[in-house]
């Protein structure tokens, strides 16, 4: 049997997802693409997460497309996009409004908890799309982060325009793909790539989750639709989901469980 690339654990209500090829630097082949989907969306259907750390094995988070992908599209095209996508076309829609490789970066964002990116080293290409479909990014000072697809004579298109528009200004985020710039740790921080930076960012990243995962599990979930909605809706739309998130929260067995925590000065027991 083909050995696991992406790895998922379980502790104390976080799962930890983790790129595992680190002798290619966990660089995205046919295999990765698949499991990532996978991986992202059976965590979707379980009650009992509370937060995801993604973070890559070996020296870096990710190095973008394995160079074999690249060498097949020159061979044979069909097959080379097909290893990307499952043997589909890239304009077909395979998972809702994306394709595959769209998707292995949109599933994090579409996760119903908080996701947390731990980035070292090499963050390139498709392995950059995939942290900035994190809700948070912590970043090692040092971590290279590009988008990288320009060298290649590619656009990014697995996602990234959607996020890149959303964390950045129009004319950083232009620079960056008409160049293929690499950036550090501490300038993606600056600019707005990622959240802030840390000597150990996967200590940082679990720390981060753990805080979290003591919340109430409601109201981080409702936290996390709004943030979403807050992205397309208009304002009175937004209020009124506020309105309505609210509402059922209040009186919850979570909600009213977090009250008497604080009131009785103890840690809350929260059910998932």
């Amino acid at each position: 049997m083909t050995e696991p690339c992406v790895l998922t654990e379980f502790a104390d209500g976080i799962a930890h997802v983790r790129l595992h090829r680190p002798a290619k630097l966990n660089a995205l082949d046919g295999a990765m693409f698949a499991q990532l989907v996978d991986a992202g969306e059976r965590l979707h259907a379980r009650n009992d997460v509370r937060c995801i750390v993604l973070s890559g094995a070996g020296n870096s988070f990710c190095a973008g497309l394995d160079a074999s992908l690249f060498a097949a599209m020159a061979g044979d095209r069909a097959a080379g996009i097909g290893a990307v996508t499952g043997n589909a076309p890239l304009q077909a829609r395979t998972h809702g409004i994306a394709n595959r490789a769209q998707r292995m970066a949109t599933v994090w964002a579409d996760a119903p908890v908080p996701v947390i990116a731990a980035v070292h080293g090499h963050c390139f290409g498709g392995g950059l799309q995939i942290a900035l479909g994190a809700d948070i990014r912590i970043v090692a000072p040092d971590a290279r982060m590009s988008a990288m697809e320009v060298r290649w004579g590619l656009v990014p298109d697995m996602a990234g325009m959607i996020f890149g528009r959303r964390l950045l200004r129009a004319d950083v985020f232009a620079e960056l793909v008409y160049t293929g710039r690499q950036v550090s740790g501490e300038e993606a921080v600056r600019i707005g790539l990622a959240t802030r930076v840390a000597a150990d960012p996967l200590a940082e990243a679990t720390a981060l989750a753990k805080d979290i995962a003591q919340r109430s599990p409601d109201a981080i979930r409702a936290a996390k639709r709004l943030l979403g909605q807050a992205r397309v809706c208009d304002d009175a739309t937004l209020l009124l989901q506020e309105s309505l998130e609210q509402e059922r929260l209040i009186g919850s067995a979570n909600q009213l469980e977090a009250v008497r925590a604080n009131i009785e000065k103890r840690a809350p027991a929260f059910r998932d």
